[in-house]
């Protein structure tokens, strides 16, 4: 379909002016005044038909660029300007292209204008409609602001009731009745200007003899006529089923100076249409429309040349009275279901916060105990898991602390050791309080524990969160390169061993009791933000009273993890400080080949030749002391500056080696390891035979005949202190290996 036909009066006196020059001089001066008063006309004629301009739209199909949608008005297949559809909360705008210039060019005063336009409303139901569509005259074809329903999509709530100048003019087709804007029904005609409260208003109705009248949104399509005479300053509106004949009187007459804002915009006043859905929804078709300024009616529309209305599904009708109380019964029911369903809901939640009761017993732990659903809350629901250990997953969170907040890790535990029996959980949660008071700088802080209600005996442990994670993510870094962390150098490597040694020493030297790790090894070991060591993971540990058996307990069943665990407990069952060197040797052979203890030729530090060694990190090590090489099997990524840090790695492997001796005799105690690590002791230099002869000349117990070194009281707590060697330390002070923080 082609553009919309436009037409403008173009006359020019140019020719008059040249006859005028070209006649000779006339004495008669009638007929020269004649002349002049002709000419005069002829201007005023010119002038009054240049603002003359009209546009006609015969369907919408092929307009392009001459008409501007916004939001969900659309041009259909079939040439319809649909302006909104079924969906809810939804407005549309469908303007002319070209602004138009309202304003006379010779006397700057309005000038008249005439529309008619076809226009049909389809209600999603017949008891809940949209609400209707307008035609407006704006500054702007997009609207800033406009919002849904009852603004019809042009004004907003600071704009409607006319508190500001939004320079619209309206003729609003309403159907649906807002008492805010004192609408008289919700099936009128009213006129707007720069308000939503219509400065007049009428039913809508087709005036015939019988007084028949007319809905505006049942579907069929009606046309309405709008006139207004400048002169007079009188609006019009007519409406009228399309196809009948016009009314003789106007439904809405009103005087009214609309020039305030049809006239103040410089460049031009955009006319077009908009429509909105509120809660309940109407699509908006408008048919075809024409449009003059400048006097004169405005084209006639062929309506016959007009594209078809589609077919609308017929609205639903109100169901009978049977069906209406049988939903609502319904709707009764359903109530009572969810009623009953929140309140079970409610108290699953409340059990699944619930905390259980406080036993006498553990009043004197009191302090120590953190509600379940601070925990919950401080993790996210405990969303964001960093890691595993033996008795459960591990969480990430924040838990408030006075003013600020502290950084923690959670980890769910279930005292398996224990039993389920309440003695068992008692001497569980006694033994997690006393750790609770073990104050050293290389042991990650336990802050308290959480114990829920219920038969499962979850319990759940609060500790320092220790940024860098665990040692053993930084010590196996794949050597393909992508990884974005580097291998650690001896330098690094060197404070971490020291810094496990002397937490070590703490729990089997330094505290009122002796505690037994049983589970040291690198992913137990965590990093702070320093790259300092602490040991964590007491869920295996154990704490018995001095002289009570020389620290030793019988145990059910070998618990911790396959090659640390010391020989002897597959014989015994008894967990010791020996054990605990066990572990610690091959720890200690873990840190400085770059390799787990149990998996020969695997790891960060792969050689080649390694292969030709029995399986297992010892017997590597050993093989390589053995053949006078030692130093080939330290991991050849990690940077080593000078002899002395080589003659550290040569140490570390031979003590690592020492620590890991079958017979527990033969292990020098954690005193004896932090002497040679600090220089205050010598490392053999050759290994004896099979590993059967005294180590460092001493028999199975000179390994407590050492410098007798002791611990200091604080009111923060029993620490230890070890430092590495330097060039400038006396041997008196490599002697005083342990001092208060």
């Amino acid at each position: 379909m082609p553009p919309p036909s436009t037409s403008n009066a173009q006359h020019s006196p140019h020719a008059m002016l040249l006859l005028l020059r070209r006649r000779r001089p006339i004495d008669d001066l009638s007929t020269t005044a004649a002349a002049i008063s002709l000419l005069l006309l002829l201007l005023v004629a010119v002038q009054a038909a240049a603002v003359v301009e009209e546009f006609v739209y015969p369907g919408f199909l092929g307009a392009g660029e001459n008409v501007t949608t916004t939001g969900g008005a659309v041009v259909t297949a079939s040439g319809l300007l649909q302006l909104t559809n079924f969906t809810k909360e939804e407005f549309g705008h469908g303007f002319h292209g070209t602004p138009i210039r309202f304003r006379d060019a010779a006397t700057g005063l309005l000038v008249s204008f005439s529309t008619t336009f076809v226009f049909a409303i389809f209600p999603r139901y017949p008891d809940a409609l949209g609400h209707g569509l307008a035609l407006a005259f704006a500054p702007s074809p997009a609207i800033p602001g406009a919002v849904t329903g009852k603004y019809l999509g042009l004004y907003n709530t600071s704009n409607s009731l006319g508190a500001v100048d939004s320079g619209i003019v309206a003729v609003e087709l309403d159907t649906a009745r807002d008492p805010e804007f004192g609408d008289v029904d919700d099936n009128h005609v009213g006129i707007d200007l720069d308000a939503l409260r219509s400065v007049n208003a009428s039913p809508a109705a087709y005036w015939r003899s019988d007084g028949d009248g007319g809905s505006l949104d049942n579907g069929a399509a009606r046309q309405v006529w709008i006139e207004y005479d400048a002169a007079t300053a009188l609006l019009e509106v007519t409406v009228a089923p399309a196809g009948e004949p016009r009314p003789a009187v106007a439904l809405v007459s009103y005087s009214l100076d609309v020039s305030s804002s049809l006239v103040a915009h410089d460049g031009g006043t955009y006319v077009g249409f908009s429509a909105a859905n509120g809660a309940a929804s109407s699509t908006h078709y408008v048919l075809g429309w024409s449009f003059r300024i400048g006097g004169g009616p405005a084209p006639e529309l062929d309506l016959s040349a007009l594209p078809k209305l589609p077919k609308q599904p017929r609205p639903s009708k109100a169901p009978p009275p049977l069906t209406v109380a049988l939903l609502v019964v319904l709707a009764v029911v359903v109530a009572l279901v969810l009623a009953v369903a929140a309140t079970v809901l409610v108290r699953r939640r409340r059990r699944r916060f619930a905390d259980a009761e406080e036993e006498e017993w553990e009043s004197e732990y009191g302090p120590h105990r953190i509600s379940y659903r601070d925990l919950h809350a401080a993790t996210d629901g405990f969303r964001h898991v960093i890691g595993a250990g033996g008795f459960g997953q591990v969480y990430r969170g924040v838990l408030p602390a006075g003013s600020g907040s502290t950084e923690i890790a959670v980890k769910k535990v279930y005292p398996q050791g224990h039993g389920s029996s309440q003695q068992g959980l008692r001497e569980f949660i006694s033994e997690i309080a006393s750790m609770s008071r073990l104050r050293h700088r290389n042991l990650v802080r336990l802050l308290g524990y959480c114990r829920r209600r219920g038969g499962d005996g979850e319990l759940l442990l609060v500790y320092d969160y220790m940024p860098n994670g665990s040692l053993d993510r930084h010590l196996f870094v794949p050597s393909s390169g992508n990884s974005k962390r580097h291998p650690l150098s001896w330098e690094q490597r060197a404070k971490i061993i020291h810094g496990v040694a002397a937490g070590l020493l703490y729990l089997h030297e330094g505290w009122e009791q002796v505690v037994v790790h049983r589970d040291v090894k690198s992913s137990n070991v965590l990093l702070d933000g320093a790259m300092n060591a602490k040991l964590s993971d007491f869920g295996l540990a154990r704490l018995y009273d001095r002289g009570g058996g020389s620290g030793e307990q019988r145990t059910t069943s070998i618990v911790g993890t396959p090659g640390y665990i010391a020989p002897e407990m597959s014989k015994t069952g008894r967990a010791t400080a020996a054990t605990d060197v066990f572990a610690f040797g091959a720890f200690l052979l873990e840190v400085a080949c770059g390799r787990p203890p149990n998996a020969p030729g695997a790891g960060a530090g792969d050689n080649d030749d390694d292969d030709n060694y029995p399986p297992g990190l010892v017997d590597l090590v050993a093989g390589r002391w053995k053949a006078g090489e030692i130093k080939a099997a330290r991991d050849p990524r990690m940077a080593v500056a000078g002899e002395q840090e080589e003659g550290e790695v040569e140490t570390v492997l031979k003590l690592g080696v020492l620590c890991s001796h079958p017979d527990p005799r033969r292990r020098p105690g954690m005193r004896r390891v932090v002497q040679v690590l600090e220089g205050a002791a010598p490392a053999p230099e050759t290994m004896p035979e099979d590993l059967g002869a005294g180590l460092f000349g001493y028999g199975g117990e000179a390994f407590d005949e050492f410098v007798d070194t002791g611990f200091t009281a604080s009111s923060e707590g029993t620490t230890a202190t070890i430092t590495r060697p330097s060039s400038s330390r006396s041997p008196e002070e490599k002697q005083q290996l342990i001092t208060a923080d």
